[in-house]
C-alpha cells in the first residue's frame, strides 16, 4: 500500500495484457489556493496527475507519460482514475468503430479543416447506425453502412424518413 496521510489522494493500478505490463499513478489535489482566480473555474474542485508507465514484452521498452486533468469531482484519486480509464474505454472503442467501419486512420484528408470536418460527419454517421433498430436482425456498423448504400429505402429509414 502507499504510505500517505490521506489515502484517497494516491491510486495505483498495475495491469497485465496485451504483451505488456502497466503502472497508473493517479495523485489528486484540492488545494486550489495556489490558482490566480479559483472562483473562475466553474464547479472545480481537483487537480489531477495521471503517471503512466507501459513495459512493452516483446521491445523491451519502458514508455512514460503525464496526463493532468481537472475535474469537479471531489478529491478520490481511485474514483478519478476509474473515471479516466472509462473516458479513454469509451474514446478507444470509437476510434476503433471509425477505423474498421470506415477506414478512418488510411484518410489523406490534409486540407484546411477537412480532416476534422469530416471526422465529424463519420462520428454522427457511426451514432446512427448504432442507434439503428430497424432491422429484427443484429448487423454490424460496416455491414450497416454497405446495406444503406446500395438500399436507398434503408438509408432514409437510418433517417426516419
Amino acid at each position: 500500500m502507499i504510505p500517505s496521510k490521506d489515502k484517497s489522494k494516491i491510486y495505483i493500478t498495475e495491469e497485465v495484457g496485451s504483451g505488456r505490463v502497466e503502472k497508473r499513478t493517479c495523485t489528486v489535489m484540492d488545494d486550489l489556493s495556489h490558482l490566480l482566480n479559483p472562483t473562475k473555474w466553474n464547479s472545480l474542485q481537483s487537480i489531477a496527475k495521471i503517471e503512466s508507465e507501459r513495459f512493452i514484452k516483446s521491445t523491451g521498452k519502458t514508455q512514460k507519460s503525464t496526463r493532468f486533468y481537472i475535474t469537479s469531482l471531489p478529491c478520490d484519486a481511485k474514483k478519478i482514475a476509474d473515471a479516466v480509464r472509462s473516458h479513454w474505454k469509451i474514446e478507444n472503442n470509437l476510434h476503433w468503430h471509425l477505423d474498421v467501419s470506415f477506414g478512418e486512420d488510411k484518410s489523406r484528408k490534409r486540407h484546411k479543416n477537412a480532416a476534422q470536418n469530416f471526422s465529424s460527419v463519420l462520428k454522427l454517421s457511426l451514432k446512427i447506425l448504432l442507434n439503428e433498430t430497424i432491422s429484427p436482425v443484429k448487423k454490424s456498423v460496416r455491414r450497416k453502412r454497405k446495406i444503406a448504400g446500395w438500399d436507398n429505402h434503408y438509408l432514409l429509414s437510418l433517417f426516419n424518413f
